[in-house]
């Protein structure tokens, strides 16, 4: 088991970010002189704002990509993602968030790196891959971004980055990973220890990471590069991926302020409106994880003869027959009409027993999703041994086992899935809506990396909702819109990406992303 946070982070590593703001200009002043400070104060606060707080946790990863592919339901009309309107201070909140933060603090690292002449060292490869994975969510999220002189202004006082095609950005990403491997593969040591809080300073894991990440990359581009697709995939499978539940790249949260907490859990305590989504729960019938996953709210909503809330006990909360899901694209007058209902305490919520608190921990990439991707492989090229059933059935029990790292209450027993293989075996002749439903199932509360897998495979075949006023004319959104304030403040490049990229609407498909 991990070790957890340490107070150090808090001490020093967060208090020397802590005067990054969400202004774009900002994000390359330099306050913490990276040369003079050591790498261990520097890199848990690093992964800690790539895990996410509250702010974007919320906009991004649950009220857009959660709700458009029909995990989470609300009818609160400030859930803009599940109507499909158009919130920009929402869609451009993983940006604001993510580039004078984890952004910032990556690219920081890496010039401290590239100053003490250490560019070839572990540490600088941990660093990268760490960037990868972090640069992915961004341009997946957005398409066309700021990347090769992201994070550089304090450097060379340029506060105008270009924005990057995407398809470059993944030219770049997947060289950077090929790089970091061999430089893992070379036996080398790290000196983060501890303060790695991802992997301990355990540079087989990172290794296994990175071509992990690889192979993400490489299934991202299936439909409009396969050739590229198939040889990256097969140059990382022949790299090594993650082989088990002990190679998950995760980080341990603890309840307490700032980003020690899990931005996903700080978001539902804050704000008890999320629903699951009938999608979701009739999706999870007769599987294992339904109550992992989905528990009704405590509070009934009702009160007693002295004014009392009126609570549920755990037993009722956890009854998998009393799990409700809420039907998404609906406000409270279309819910009153459609139900007769007035609230939503009958509903399921995401389960706030288990996996919703402040000190749930955070998933980047799990084993479950790897397997699943070289199930993929294996049926597409014939590779990865050629067996995607086994690979398959690998991802499912995978994606089951793990969840005991959220609590030993959601540990499933082998019979248990071995029983539900048996009622969903793998069939050859629907083995890509199998695989990526698995996927989307697999990575709940991971919504960003769900999100971009469904628009890369078009599974599950999702049924729009057609909102009143929706800016999408009734069909999902395939990316978000950037931050507003780069109209004006960095116009030149917001304009060439505009006219590389299509217009700034939610309904523009990104370089991966063709029909």
């Amino acid at each position: 088991m991990k070790n957890r946070i340490y107070t150090l982070i808090l001490l020093i590593g967060v208090i020397s970010l802590q005067s990054c703001d969400q202004d774009f200009e900002e994000l390359n002043v330099d306050p913490t002189k990276t040369t003079e400070m050591d790498l261990s104060y520097k890199f848990p606060s690093a992964v800690l704002y790539v895990s996410g707080q509250r702010y974007e946790s919320w906009r991004a990863n649950l009220i857009y990509s959660s709700t458009m592919i029909q995990h989470i339901a609300n009818t609160e009309t400030y859930w803009s993602g599940d109507k499909y309107l158009l919130n920009t201070a929402y869609a451009e909140a993983f940006w604001t968030a993510m580039y004078p933060q984890a952004i910032k603090s990556i690219e920081d690292m890496k010039y401290g790196l590239e100053q003490m002449g250490d560019s070839t060292s572990v540490d600088y490869a941990i660093v990268n891959t760490l960037g990868v994975y972090q640069y992915q969510k961004i341009t997946d999220l957005y398409g066309d971004v700021p990347y090769s002189e992201a994070g550089k202004a304090f450097i060379d006082k340029d506060f105008r980055p270009v924005y990057d095609k995407q398809e470059d950005i993944y030219a770049d990403m997947l060289n950077t990973l090929e790089q970091s491997v061999e430089i893992f593969e070379t036996g080398g040591t790290s000196s983060l220890g501890s303060a790695d809080i991802l992997f301990e300073g355990d540079v087989n894991k990172w290794r296994k990471w990175a071509n992990s990440l690889m192979l993400r990359l490489a299934m991202r581009m299936t439909k409009v590069d396969e050739t590229a697709a198939q040889e990256w995939a097969q140059k990382a499978i022949e790299g090594g991926v993650m082989e088990s539940n002990d190679d998950i790249a995760y980080v341990v949260h603890e309840e307490g302020n700032g980003i020690v907490q899990n931005g996903n859990g700080e978001t539902f305590t804050a704000d008890g409106t999320p629903r699951m989504s009938d999608t979701f729960i009739e999706f999870l019938q007769d599987d294992p994880r339904l109550t992992i996953y989905s528990s009704l709210p405590e509070d009934t909503g009702e009160e007693d003869a002295n004014g009392d809330p009126i609570l549920r006990s755990e037993e009722e909360r956890l009854d998998p027959d009393a799990q409700i899901g809420l039907p998404n694209g609906l406000d409270g007058s279309m819910l009153r009409e459609l139900t007769g209902e007035t609230d939503t305490q009958d509903y399921s919520e995401p389960n706030r027993l288990y996996m919703t608190s402040e000190a749930a921990p955070m998933f980047f990439q799990t084993y479950a999703e790897v397997e699943f991707m070289l199930a993929e492989a294996a049926f597409r090229w014939g590779i990865a041994g050629g067996d995607a059933e086994a690979h398959y059935n690998a991802g499912v029990r995978a994606a089951m086992n793990y969840l005991e790292l959220y609590s030993p209450n959601a540990a499933i027993s082998e019979a248990e899935i071995d029983e539900y293989l048996e009622d969903n075996a793998y069939a050859e002749e629907d083995a890509l809506e199998q695989i990526n439903t698995q996927y989307w199932a697999a990575t709940f509360l991971n919504e960003i990396e769900s999100y971009s897998n469904w628009r890369r495979s078009g599974y599950p075949d999702l049924t729009p909702v057609n909102y009143p006023g929706n800016v999408t004319n009734g069909t999902i959104p395939r990316r978000l819109t950037y931050m507003t304030s780069e109209q004006s403040t960095n116009a030149e490049n917001y304009n060439a990406a505009v006219q590389s990229q299509g217009p700034d609407l939610l309904t523009t498909r990104i370089w991966w992303d063709v029909e």
